[in-house]
């Protein structure tokens, strides 16, 4: 029950010992805080990793050609791979069961010009499943189709950030802008979560690149999405029977490590991740030893302050206090200043974590943040260990005897 005396003797003991109860306060506050900041960075670190992956479906595979180093099949060394149109095909068909979405992409340059005025944009030649490998949203418009693959149609989706800096004000849409010395019609904009970067692009269909290009079937490399029933170990394997597809069509040495390259973005995603968690850890780890250290503190701190009440304890049994009295009373002390100053400390973590925000996003720390349960399970945590460390001293002083108390010096 509220006792209303006992409540009014802590006050005064805090006010008399203004020094000892900071010191104890600062000691909880500042180990709380440190915890809360540490597991938020570590968080912030794991979101950067995430943040990475933004731009595209962590299911994707890139395919790219690459130079051969070693002779093979009556084929000399040194030799440009290319691929081409049925390598599309025959992948399609060969892998049809573990493959989600697959897209030819050229890239190639070009100057943009509307109404006399010149632009400077990364171009790409694609196929219709480049808007869902590249989790495009459509602000719009339309995007490619295959109506526009098999007519080679003269046609072009725009990015956010190309719709912005050609047409200003103007709605793009229906509009022509010439690449290179053709004209093509703007059919629709998006946008994509990856940012400036990714919205600075412009897409045609690829089969009016080869058109433009004497007819030529060839593509620069090949993006594809695997189901994402086979997993990230799926993946890899998906990646290697590719490659080993290709290296046979192409007539590449099975050992030649630079006739094609794969790019497995859910492995490097899992291991991202991986070695993201591990840091959390350590990071945890740190944060643990603060909390320990604190823990360490109060004990400390306790100890000293029944140590140096020895005399007034003495004093309280002589004149007819109990021994579960005394350990009330110092008990109840050691609560409110530990839940005052922990919550304090709490807070405090919490509030500066949430005023860095993104001022940290050059140190590759992106949106710090702590679970508030785990905030609240660390306070109490701390809050409890401060009861045990005010119980042992407690219970010691409120066995000794009045005589032997009031001789303590």
């Amino acid at each position: 029950m509220f006792n209303a005396e006992r409540w009014i003797e802590i006050f005064q003991s805090i006010r008399k010992n203004k020094l000892r109860a900071v010191l104890s306060g600062f000691t909880v506050s500042l180990g709380i805080l440190l915890f809360i900041i540490l597991f938020g960075l570590g968080e912030g670190l794991k979101n950067s990793y995430k943040d990475l992956f933004l731009d595209q479906s962590n299911n994707v595979v890139f395919v790219f050609p690459g130079k051969t180093t070693k002779p093979f099949g009556g084929f000399k060394s040194n030799r440009r791979i290319e691929f081409d149109n049925s390598d599309i095909k025959e992948i399609s068909q060969q892998f049809a069961s573990r493959i989600e979405y697959i897209n030819p992409r050229i890239r190639f340059g070009g100057r943009i010009t509307y109404k006399l005025e010149s632009y400077d944009f990364s171009l790409q030649a694609v196929a219709p499943s480049n808007q869902y490998i590249e989790n495009h949203i459509l602000m719009k418009g339309r995007y490619l189709n295959e109506k526009d693959i098999k007519e080679k149609s003269k046609v072009a989706v725009i990015g956010r950030l190309v719709a912005r800096d050609i047409f200003k004000e103007e709605d793009p849409i229906g509009k022509f802008i010439n690449i290179g010395s053709r004209a093509y019609k703007v059919i629709g904009v998006f946008q994509d979560r990856g940012g400036d970067v990714e919205e600075s692009y412009l897409f045609i269909p690829y089969t009016t690149r080869q058109q433009i290009l004497m007819g030529s079937d060839k593509i620069g490399d090949i993006v594809l999405t695997f189901n994402p029933e086979i997993g990230a170990s799926g993946a890899v394997k998906l990646g290697d029977d590719i490659k080993k597809f290709l290296k046979e069509k192409k007539s590449i040495d099975p050992t030649d490590p630079s006739g094609l390259f794969i790019r497995n973005v859910a492995d490097e995603f899992e291991r991202s991740m991986q070695f993201a968690s591990v840091l959390q850890i350590i990071v945890a780890f740190v944060g643990i030893g603060t909390l320990i250290a604190g823990i360490i503190g109060i004990s400390n701190i306790m100890v000293f302050i029944v140590k140096e009440r020895t005399k007034e304890l003495g004093i309280r049994k002589a004149l007819g206090a109990s021994p579960s009295e005394i350990i009330k009373m110092i008990l109840t002390e050691s609560i409110f200043i530990t839940a005052v100053s922990g919550f304090l400390g709490m807070a405090g973590g919490i509030l500066l974590l949430n005023s860095v925000d993104t001022g940290l996003y050059d140190y590759f720390i992106t949106r710090p943040g702590v679970n508030f349960s785990l905030a609240i399970t660390a306070t109490i945590v701390l809050i409890v260990f401060g009861v045990i460390a005010g119980y042992i001293p407690a219970k010691r002083a409120a066995q000794i005897k009045p005589i032997v108390a009031l001789r303590d010096e």
